[in-house]
């Protein structure tokens, strides 16, 4: 496949030569006249890479750079903004707006051609990353999946778990990896047997150490990928307690990151609030109530539960979660 890029700008003249060039060297090229023809365009086209004009009637090119930017399909779309403007707040703006790169008018072909190849090397790059996640989270849901009473808990712990994060005002790259454990936190439960996995009941000792191992399995499998940088710690520790009774490591207090403590504990309560094969689902005062009495053993942080039970109580996580996999109650597997 030739790379593909979007040409707009509202010149005929100029396009159409930019367009014959560009189709020299080995690129699909689809052109645009305006703003919004453009972003029709790259919904549609979907291009590598987008030559975007800055100085258009109607809706300018720092306008339809936003927008290119904000729209989650196409957010990651290189744009190279094409512009006969110098002063320093106008380059400033189009950072502000997420252009990745600029052209100054009139334009040097070799120039054009050096900039737009990286670029569209760097987007290959981001592509295949971006499928090495999609890959990931079909696994987890894969995984989530082989029990039917599971459903939908991958989608409702992302959630509650980002809204906690983002009430306890934690910064944005750490609710972005709640979001992202969230649904591969269990990843490793890949290699655990259906026979364990889907067991109605209690598991035996020997059971309980094959379940253990999955935490560390998970960040195995999730360690390639750099981008999961923040996420491996949540997907090894959402098991530990905070009297050290836990697992893998036995971490205990404040060194279970808080990232950890924040999905284990919403992990709990979807435990809790869902149906299992062996009770039925508890309300959510009920849950509460028993994560209450087992932080007071030492299991959960207080003052973090007291903050989710807030959190609970006032809606703010209407809709989202209700399970996690433990054999009885909250204890871990």
């Amino acid at each position: 496949m030739f790379p593909k890029i979007l040409l707009v700008d509202d010149e005929s003249a100029s396009r159409a030569a930019l367009e014959t060039l560009l189709r020299c060297e080995g690129f699909e090229v689809h052109d645009a006249s305006g703003g919004a023809a453009a972003l029709a365009e790259c919904a549609s086209f979907r291009p590598d890479l987008v030559l975007l004009d800055v100085l258009m009637p109607g809706m300018s090119g720092f306008e339809v750079c936003k927008r290119i930017k904000a729209a989650p399909e196409t957010r990651l779309t290189p744009v190279v903004l094409i512009t006969g403007l110098s002063a320093t707040e106008d380059r400033i703006k189009g950072i502000n707006v997420g252009a990745d790169d600029f052209l100054s008018k009139p334009i040097d072909f070799n120039e054009l051609l050096a900039r737009t190849r990286s670029l569209i090397k760097l987007k290959h790059y981001t592509d295949e990353l971006e499928n090495a996640e999609s890959v990931l989270f079909s696994l987890a849901l894969s995984i989530e999946a082989r029990d039917p009473y599971t459903r939908g808990h991958c989608d409702r712990l992302s959630e509650m778990s980002a809204r906690m994060g983002e009430k306890l005002g934690i910064p944005e790259e750490d609710v972005k990896a709640l979001r992202r454990a969230g649904v591969v936190h269990d990843v490793g439960k890949v290699a655990v047997p259906d026979s364990i996995l889907l067991k109605p009941g209690p598991l035996s000792p020997e059971e309980i150490e094959v379940m253990r191992k999955h935490p560390v399995i998970g960040e195995q499998i999730c360690e390639p990928l750099k981008t999961f940088r923040l996420v491996l710690p949540i997907i090894r520790h959402h098991h530990e307690r905070h009297d050290g009774s836990g697992y893998p490591d036995h971490l205990r207090g404040q060194g279970i990151p808080l990232t950890a403590r924040i999905l284990q504990l919403a992990d709990v309560y979807d435990a809790l609030t869902t149906d299992r094969p062996y009770r039925k689902a508890d309300t959510s005062d009920v849950a509460l109530a028993i994560m209450h009495e087992e932080a007071a053993r030492g299991w959960w942080d207080r003052d973090l539960l007291e903050a989710f039970r807030a959190m609970i109580r006032d809606g703010h996580a209407a809709g989202v979660n209700r399970h996690f996999d433990s054999r009885t109650r909250s204890s871990p597997a």
